[in-house]
């Protein structure tokens, strides 16, 4: 019987993003899987800083994830260096939103699927985008979620989530949030990162690693 390629392709993961009266704060696990079933790394970064105002979460076929960083933030570098501004967040979101739109649709025996989630500031305020695996673009007004683990993370956002809340509140809830996956999906587990996105900038405020060896 021939293997599907597929199910041999890193991915599986949740990751969170809160919208806060002061800030963005964004959340995922450090675990990769083939196919869900295999652990092929307990230490993997899925957020990442695209600019000193914006920061991404990755989720979906690790190759794909990693070359949209790398095309993001050079797109990113070169508005900057053409106009002498950075990027709004907007233009950011749609500009992500094309480049996975054209990922997706390439001719690869491999499927590039993604899912992004860009949290940012500017003169504007703060916003969250989710970037859909088929390039779509959403802008959420308080919280969102992506990966194998979204359902379990979606039900304690949904449960617990108050509108106006700050970021030392933020962070609490989205680790609840990816530890609720962490729990029951699979894909999603070992440790969680959470970032914030204020007017200070992008800055790592939580690493948080699960002890899983046992010892006699």
């Amino acid at each position: 019987m021939e293997e599907n390629v597929n199910d041999f392709v890193k991915k599986g993961t949740t990751t969170v993003g809160i919208v806060c009266k002061d800030g963005i704060i964004l959340a995922a696990d450090k675990r990769a899987t083939f196919a869900g079933r295999i652990i092929a790394n307990k230490d993997v970064d899925k957020i990442f800083k695209i600019s000193n105002n914006m920061a991404i979460t990755t989720a979906g076929t690790v190759s794909d994830v990693q070359l949209i960083t790398k095309l993001i933030k050079a797109e990113l570098t070169l508005i900057k260096i053409r106009t002498g501004r950075e990027a709004s967040v907007k233009t950011t979101a749609n500009l992500l939103g094309a480049i996975v739109y054209h990922n997706i649709r390439k001719f690869s025996p491999i499927l590039g699927v993604t899912g992004f989630l860009l949290g940012g500031i500017d003169d504007t305020g703060f916003y969250l985008y989710e970037l859909g695996p088929d390039g779509s673009v959403l802008e959420h007004k308080n919280y969102a979620t992506d990966g194998s683990g979204m359902m379990m993370a979606w039900g304690v956002l949904d449960t617990l989530y108050k509108e106006g809340i700050n970021i030392q509140d933020g962070v609490k809830l989205a680790v609840k949030a990816v530890n609720a996956a962490m729990q029951r999906d699979a894909a999603t587990g070992e440790a969680i990162d959470v970032y914030k996105v204020n007017i200070s900038g992008v800055e790592k405020v939580l690493t948080k690693r699960l002890e899983t060896n046992i010892t006699i």
